[in-house]
């Protein structure tokens, strides 16, 4: 018997399968999907199992494997032919495919390894056993009521405990416990259902059983996560299974635990906050068919259910649903693709659609339901301040009415959320004498300022130096921070109000594991009356005497070199927004912004999705993006820049010449041109349909990806360009 193996390595010159014997004691435990230990030149890897045959007409000498990694496959036939499928549709090579969808534990990697966690029971065999000492008969008399933990046994006596389990008086055993608790929290009550829920999960459960893609357009607040869960229910019914995606900032404990409480046990859960051992047990859940429901991130997509019976997106808008590094895979296209094979429906949520999505719908490509109502009927007071007119007032952080806005909230103990899309305490570090900014050495691009440790930071390839006493330049002492991050900002609040309890939430607080769930608890529980963070903080929370979400820099992200900034703006603004006056108290949001008459800013105030759609497409029909044209970017990477626009201008001529009705931008520096010692070019193509331009994609990545100068990255349909 002869097996194709998948090897560990992604190298791209190594991406097709290697033949190897399967020795005549391992033929029956040879199953496609399961990993084996192989040699590989001098080497031992591990590798998936792709096809088995028979035989094999080889003129060289076959090498054994060595061993069967699984006991089971873990990888069933759907997610082989999947993988297959992201391959094809990346342009990626078929091990980072079949990677990318594994926990750790699983991943085809030699020498690594994830242990179950195991507690220990005792139990009595031996009734007729009389005690030799109180220590003995006190374990006696406990086991003679049941099995008990070894654990508390041995509080009694750890010599006792091995006395009578070397007599055998006793036995001990384990049993697999898993680390994650998915118990309820508390019970939930039964909710009443508006008209217009009522109405959105009828027609989703209409469809049970058939291929169909939703679109949930409803306002923040306005019940979507309900709509789901009574969706769900119905699933579980026809005793199918759900996955759950929600962005990885979204993935709050509150979003998870409304699920735990509505399905208790029956719940995984899978995300990056968890470890390698809880990510291992959580897949295994699931592959047992222990649970009904996955809840997760982009990844949870992969989730191995045999009989998926619904797939939900919540905030489909969110760019996290599309993977930045290799294979660089849309969960969206990958939820379509199962949602395909299993004969279900796939609903996509969201306050703010991505306008491909709402195109989409629009076109009847996908049934849009709309949610036009709060539950407690009551959209936020959205305001607009000018900060032009508060620097005149020497207002440069915090406007007037926001100051008076947050002491009112405070004197009423409600709760406040200012929302910074920045972090770190300031942008960047400057010499006032020479004008000199402090730049990492191996990117090139500013340094961020961290006053918690004195530190500048890239965060791009993690450089990190502390701040200096003087200008390495010209040696002068007054070195100014430039721009505004969270630390600076909570500083700033302390001042004026410092009688205020206030936290703030970003990525440097919440690094330890945790630290998140602690931070929301406190605030939902009132040990903090003020809020301060970055993009965690704009989905998936809800307070209920949050009655002021202030922005600070609301049109920052508009200066973004990208077609999508208008886009995300709007949908930035409308989704923090959206954290304010979710009970019956009326909530305010404050704007502070200088391009206070952009549209995305003026409907983001309004809540008019309808209107800023219409704007959006016309600029992106003028200028040829997507939804009217498709975009697909070649990056090219070398650290050498000379050899490097000489490939690019190659690809760029071998575009022109085998290509028509496309366009073609560049080749140009990307927005980050240089990332830890290494440049980046890119080309942009706008074209109308694939099959236009893809077999010239798949040759320019088969010619490059040979290259030992370049490397070559392409991105279909990129979220950002």
């Amino acid at each position: 018997m002869f097996v194709e193996v998948l090897v560990e390595l992604k190298a791209k010159k190594i991406d097709k399968t290697f033949t190897y014997k399967v020795p005549d004691l391992l033929t029956d435990k040879v199953e496609k999907g399961k990993r084996v230990l192989v040699p590989f030149g001098n080497q031992k890897l591990e590798g998936f199992i792709l096809d088995i045959k028979s035989n094999a007409n080889l003129d060289y000498e076959v090498k054994d494997i060595i061993s069967i990694v699984d006991e089971n496959p873990v990888l069933n036939d759907e997610l082989l032919e999947l993988g297959i499928y992201m391959s094809k549709k990346t342009l990626s090579n078929l091990i980072s495919c079949y990677q990318t969808m594994l926990p750790k534990a699983l991943k085809a990697k030699a020498k690594f390894n994830v242990n179950k966690k195991y507690i220990y029971y005792i139990k009595l065999i031996d009734f007729n056993y009389i005690p030799k000492n109180n220590n003995q008969l006190e374990i006696i008399e406990i086991l003679k009521n049941g099995d008990e933990l070894k654990s508390k046994l041995n509080s009694i006596s750890i010599s006792s405990v091995n006395t009578l389990i070397k007599n055998k008086i006793v036995e001990e055993y384990k049993v697999e416990e898993y680390r994650l608790n998915t118990k309820k929290d508390s019970e939930m009550p039964k909710i009443v259902l508006t008209d217009e829920q009522k109405k959105a999960i009828n027609i989703v459960v209409d469809s049970l059983n058939t291929f169909n893609p939703f679109l949930l357009h409803g306002v923040t607040g306005s019940g979507k996560t309900e709509v789901y869960m009574n969706i769900i229910e119905e699933v579980l019914k026809l005793n199918k299974k759900v996955i759950v995606l929600v962005p990885e900032i979204s993935l709050t404990p509150q979003m998870v635990n409304i699920f735990k409480n509505r399905f208790s046990n029956n719940i995984a859960i899978l995300h990056s906050g968890l470890s390698d051992g809880e990510k291992y047990d959580e897949w295994r859940k699931v592959e047992k068919n222990e649970v009904s429901i996955v809840i997760g991130a982009r990844s949870a997509i992969f989730a191995p259910f045999t009989n998926v019976g619904l797939i939900i997106l919540d905030e489909e808008h969110s760019d996290t649903y599309k993977q930045d590094n290799n294979p660089k895979y849309s969960a969206i296209d990958i939820a379509i693709k199962r949602a395909k094979t299993h004969n279900c429906p796939v609903l996509l949520g969201s306050a703010t659609p991505s306008i491909e999505s709402y195109t989409r719908a629009s076109q009847g490509i996908y049934t849009l339901i709309e949610l036009k109502n709060r539950i407690n009927k009551n959209l936020p007071i959205i305001k607009i301040v000018d900060m032009r007119n508060e620097i005149k007032k020497g207002n440069r952080i915090l406007s007037e009415i926001l100051v008076e806005s947050i002491d009112s909230a405070l004197s009423r103990d409600e709760q406040i959320i200012l929302f910074l899309n920045r972090r770190g305490y300031s942008t960047t570090i400057m010499c006032n004498n020479c004008g000199l900014t402090l730049k990492c050495p191996n990117c090139d691009i500013p340094l961020t300022y961290h006053k918690n440790g004195n530190k500048l930071n890239c965060h791009y390839c993690n450089y990190t130096t502390y701040k200096p006493l003087k200008c390495p330049e010209c040696n002068n002492e007054t070195l100014t921070s430039l721009g505004l991050g969270t630390e600076k900002l909570e500083e700033e609040v302390s001042k004026i109000f410092p009688n205020s309890k206030i936290v703030r939430m970003d990525i440097d607080t919440t690094q330890r594991k945790g630290s998140h769930e602690r931070i929301i608890t406190d605030f939902k529980n009132k040990k903090y009356n003020i809020l301060i963070g970055t993009q965690m903080i704009s989905k998936g929370l809800d307070f209920d005497d949050v009655t002021l979400v202030g922005v600070i820099n609301g049109d920052a992200s508009l200066n973004i070199p990208d077609f999508r900034s208008g886009e995300r703006t709007f949908s930035l603004l409308n989704q923090v927004s959206g954290r304010s006056g979710r009970s019956r108290k009326i909530g305010t949001v404050i704007i502070q912004c200088f391009n206070i008459d952009h549209y995305s800013i003026v409907y983001a105030s309004k809540n008019d999705y309808k209107n800023f759609y219409l704007d959006e497409m016309k600029i992106r029909k003028k200028l040829k993006y997507p939804p009217f044209y498709n975009l697909s970017v070649i990056r090219m990477i070398s650290d050498n820049l000379g050899i490097l626009n000489e490939e690019a201008n190659k690809v760029k001529k071998y575009l022109i010449d085998n290509t028509k009705d496309v366009y073609i931008l560049g080749p140009s520096l990307s927005n980050m041109p240089k990332i830890n010692n290494r440049y980046y070019i890119q080309i942009i193509i706008k074209y109308k349909n694939l099959n236009q331009i893809y077999k010239h994609l798949e040759f320019i990545n088969n010619k490059l990806k040979l290259s030992n100068k370049i490397s070559i990255d392409i991105d279909f349909n990129p979220k950002k360009v």
